[in-house]
């Protein structure tokens, strides 16, 4: 059975509104700037992400969000990667609040849409953005807790994305507020795919800056562009984005089913992603030239987000191991692309009875 990975009409016009209003606001002079005072936030740019509904796509219906799906928050990761967003929207509202949202849907932490939530998964050591979160979920023996950033002690961890910033969290369940046992996997899952979708916007952003560069740049009379060495580069950077696309899709698409198909597709779409957002920066820093490696060239910012969430929710061996676990532990072929773990172990029955 094939799948269908069609944008609606609604998705669309979603995606383009945030490709819009992204674009607009969060550009190379931006990050400068803000990279100058020391600073990842601009407070315009966030209320017209949250005037837009952002930050309230996937929160539950009965939080006052709006319920939608992961291929939904998906494309509008894909918009914040390719402008390299610094704000907190995708982990906070993608992952972060829809957790709070089920365990707690009346927590009055969530009728501010102002408000980012920062996530302490076990699986992360350190914590984007946690000194300035309303609160942060933490997690102990598999429950769910809830701390300001007064109420915990938070050291700077260092980053090689100068605009992302990140914490270690040392903590005390006595100072936090016990949500009860909460679905951490589903949160790894939710990240791990978005981190996939940035990734994609990435590597797009970082394939159409070169490409612009090439144009432009003249070498022994005529643009850069027009040598094979440079078109080579591209098209194979290109390449590696329209393979990659459609796995992340499908992996937004299945996450729902919550077995190793699923997963396997989620991990899948991490390493296919982020893969080819390393390829496509790294071909766009040598398309600039020694100029590439200059902090002046604004490709840089793009290969050391990647290289950031490459680490980020689970390493590319945590991935890999994740995969694995679906390719030897269920049938595999090109009928069992598409199969769900209780199809895939009904189908393992019958061929050991017959």
């Amino acid at each position: 059975m094939a799948m269908d990975f069609t944008l609606s009409d609604e998705q669309q016009m979603f995606a383009e509104t945030a490709r819009t209003l992204l674009g607009d606001t969060c550009t190379p002079d931006h990050w400068r700037k803000m990279m100058e005072r020391g600073d990842n936030t601009d407070p315009e740019r966030w209320a017209a992400i949250v005037e837009n509904g952002f930050t309230l796509v996937l929160l539950p219906e009965e939080a006052g969000g709006m319920g939608l799906g992961e291929l939904d928050f998906a494309l509008i990761a894909e918009e914040a990667g390719y402008v390299a967003l610094p704000e907190p929207l995708i982990e906070s509202a993608g992952v972060a609040a829809p957790m709070l949202g089920a365990l707690a849907p009346a927590h009055p932490l969530l009728a501010d849409p102002e408000a980012t939530i920062a996530l302490a998964h076990p699986l992360n050591p350190v914590v984007a953005d946690a000194d300035r979160a309303a609160a942060i979920l933490l997690e102990r023996d598999g429950h769910a807790f809830l701390a300001r950033a007064d109420q915990v002690r938070l050291t700077p961890a260092q980053t090689i994305d100068p605009l992302r910033r990140l914490f270690r969290v040392e903590w005390d369940a006595a100072d936090a507020e016990d949500l009860g046992p909460a679905d951490w996997d589903l949160a790894l899952d939710r990240a791990a795919l978005f981190a996939a979708a940035q990734g994609l916007g990435l590597a797009q952003r970082a394939v159409d800056m070169a490409v612009d560069y090439a144009k432009e740049r003249q070498q022994f009379g005529k643009p850069i562009g027009s040598y094979q060495a440079v078109k080579h580069h591209l098209a194979s950077a290109q390449v590696a984005i329209e393979f990659a696309r459609p796995v992340v899709r499908a992996a937004a698409a299945e996450i729902g089913h919550r077995d190793v198909q699923a997963r396997s597709r989620v991990s899948h779409a991490k390493i296919a992603a982020l893969e080819a957002a390393d390829k496509a920066t790294r071909a766009s820093i040598q398309v600039h030239g020694a100029m590439g490696y200059s902090w002046e060239v604004d490709a840089h910012l793009f290969l050391k987000r990647t290289l950031a969430l490459t680490q980020s929710w689970g390493t590319p061996a945590f991935h890999r191991a994740r995969i694995a676990a679906r390719l030897f532990t269920q049938p595999a072929g090109p009928d069992q692309t598409f199969a769900r773990e209780t199809h895939a172990a009904a189908a393992t029955r019958e061929i050991i009875h017959a």
